[in-house]
């Protein structure tokens, strides 16, 4: 949703300098397009994958004098602009989920296409890796990821034949959990709805990387950096991060008055409001060339009040 986020994001960024983060950075594709959309922006691009840092460097290498790129997690955002001098921004663009030279790189784990380690670390230093989380956490809490991050009905089934399997030998490959996931799910449910392990692998990864829990610390932050004008724009992949995205700006755009005021209170009126209705999907030109914008979802809200405890 290349086009659609350049539109969105265009108003913001027709100052004499203006400030946009990219907090996912990934192959910097989006912060690409932005800098040369804007000659005088500045782009702050957060990624946790030393890769993606890596990769976007010499991808924005003809940009260098207008980027700073951080190898942190998006929630770190407030620390990362303090450092950078940078505050109040114009925009922050989130572009959630796995990219795809992690989903394509067998040897990190991400994907049951593949067999190899139970890796799916997104920042590679960290030490919790998908091989712990499967032979370390207790069935109770398998269960709890898998129903609740990869909202999979055989979440008990699941689990349970994980933790029977493991206790013969360890489990250390993708190839071997999907497989194992595919034995727990009945026979007439793996006819339909794809490949059986799609959402055991995808509550493992956000139990792994904590996603969720990021995306809870940093859109709030990159809300509160916005300046007067200022907007966010929100790309997510799944259902919880579009609901946690759909919550967090809801909250930021609709009057806190008391009921039954005759005047509404300035001082809880939105400082937000929504530049999309609902959650805009792909077209299906773009679906047509990358499947993978399939479960995209983009929602974008502008800052239209600036307090002075903002």
């Amino acid at each position: 949703m290349l086009d659609r986020v350049l539109e969105l994001l265009a108003p913001a960024l027709d100052g004499p300098a203006p400030v946009v983060v990219d907090a996912n950075l990934g192959l910097g594709g989006h912060s690409e397009a932005l800098l040369a959309a804007h000659p005088a922006l500045h782009l702050i691009g957060i990624d946790r994958d030393p890769f993606a840092i890596d990769f976007s460097t010499r991808r924005l290498a003809p940009y260098a004098d207008r980027v700073t790129l951080v190898h942190a997690a998006s929630d770190d955002m407030t620390d990362v602009l303090a450092r950078a001098g940078r505050p109040t921004v114009d925009g922050v663009l989130f572009d959630l989920g796995v990219s795809s030279p992690q989903l394509d790189d067998g040897e990190r784990g991400f994907a049951y296409s593949y067999d190899a380690p139970l890796d799916m670390r997104m920042d590679t230093d960290q030490e919790l890796t998908a091989e712990q989380v499967v032979n370390t956490y207790s069935t109770g809490d398998l269960i709890r990821i898998l129903r609740d991050y990869g909202e999979e009905r055989f979440a008990p089934r699941v689990a349970r034949l994980i933790a029977q399997e493991r206790a013969k030998e360890a489990i250390t490959s993708t190839k071997r959990l999907a497989d194992i996931v595919r034995d727990a799910i009945p026979a007439a449910t793996r006819r339909t709805g794809g490949n059986p392990a799609k959402r055991t692998f995808q509550a493992l990864r956000i139990e792994v990387n904590a996603e969720l829990a990021a995306l809870e610390g940093a859109l709030p932050a990159a809300l509160d950096a916005l300046a007067l004008g200022g907007r966010v724009v929100v790309l997510s992949y799944h259902s919880l991060e579009d609901r946690l995205t759909k919550q967090a700006l809801t909250a930021r755009t609709r009057d806190t008055s008391p009921p039954g005021l005759p005047v509404p209170l300035a001082a809880h009126q939105p400082r937000f409001r929504l530049l999309t209705r609902g959650a805009e999907l792909p077209s299906e030109e773009e679906v047509a060339r990358n499947p993978r914008a399939a479960s995209a979802r983009c929602r974008a809200a502008e800052r239209i009040r600036v307090d002075d405890e903002d």
